[in-house]
């Protein structure tokens, strides 16, 4: 399995009264489909996945593998707290019709965390699950890293085919890189650090930019291999400030809107994530204003 290339990190779209809209998650992946994304990520941390519950969650599952998806890869988040839990998830969207599974880390026991807690959680995951698995890492929600000696060691099992590292760190992808097996293959999920992220190793990326800026994302990545560095360069500084702005700061509320303002349906976070203040929409909206166009919806 082979996953160069820029995933979108899915938002959940909800009516005005808290219900998910299912046609318009289905309406942004008809549009995702059109670009040159290499696939999308259904229930990952953009998707607001801790805060839907287990109906709603399958929903979405179920929606996605009903979206006709010629040549993109369906990515299903499947990771729990515990490691039963986890192995149903992601038994569960194999047989709805997924190749793979993002699993991040467990992270409400921090202390009791240790290498081997992370070592036993994923290959009990990886020897039950009937997909392939990838590895996730996302120290800012968690609080919990995956170091690289863990990844090392994982990246061994013939069911672990890579990994989501959201960290931002370079340092960990160049050590990856050189130590893991060869087809062991990193994503990054940072759209700030995308060009040195390919440039140390990375096959590809992950990213919750991706889902209001795909085009752009996609561009960095093809400069990348067509080998026009000072073009990507010159994207990715965009795209670092952008990522910022929108991701960092915005967060799950940034990204809709911003998704709204591309023809997206992006609409408001849940509670206890709140709307974005006027201040922050005007920079956002400057920022996409800078990149691309706004887009009505059909």
């Amino acid at each position: 399995m082979k996953l160069a290339g820029i995933f979108s990190a899915l938002t959940t779209p909800y009516r005005e009264d808290g219900s998910i809209a299912l046609d318009d998650f289905k309406a942004n992946l008809a549009r995702y489909y059109q670009t040159g994304l290499a696939g999308c990520v259904v229930l990952g941390s953009t998707g607001e996945s801790v805060l839907l519950s287990a109906g709603e969650a399958e929903s979405l599952l179920v929606a996605a593998k009903e979206s006709p998806a010629s040549g993109k890869l369906l990515i299903a988040g499947t990771g729990a707290e515990s490691t039963a839990e986890t192995i149903a998830k992601t038994k569960r969207a194999a047989a709805l019709g997924y190749e793979l599974a993002l699993v991040k880390t467990p992270y409400y026991y921090k202390p009791a965390y240790k290498s081997e807690v992370y070592l036993r959680h994923y290959r009990s995951v990886a020897d039950a699950s009937p997909i392939p698995i990838l590895l996730y890492s996302v120290p800012i929600f968690t609080g919990v890293t995956l170091e690289t000696p863990e990844i090392v060691a994982l990246a061994e099992h013939p069911n672990i085919v890579g990994i989501k590292d959201s960290s931002g760190m370079i340092q960990r992808i160049v050590e990856v890189a050189a130590q893991a097996p060869k087809d062991f293959q990193i994503l990054t999920g940072s759209a700030g650090v995308l060009h040195p992220a390919f440039a140390s190793g990375a096959r590809g990326a992950i990213l919750a930019l991706a889902s209001a800026l795909p085009e752009k994302c996609v561009e960095l990545h093809e400069l990348w291999k067509r080998g026009q560095h000072a073009e990507a360069q010159a994207l990715q500084q965009q795209l670092a400030r952008a990522s910022k702005t929108i991701v960092s700061e915005g967060s799950i509320a940034g990204v809709k809107y911003a998704m709204d303002l591309r023809g997206f349906h992006g609409g408001l976070p849940r509670l206890p994530l709140l709307p974005l203040a006027e201040e922050k929409k005007q920079r956002i909206a400057q920022i996409v204003g800078q990149l691309e166009p706004a887009v009505a919806r059909a």
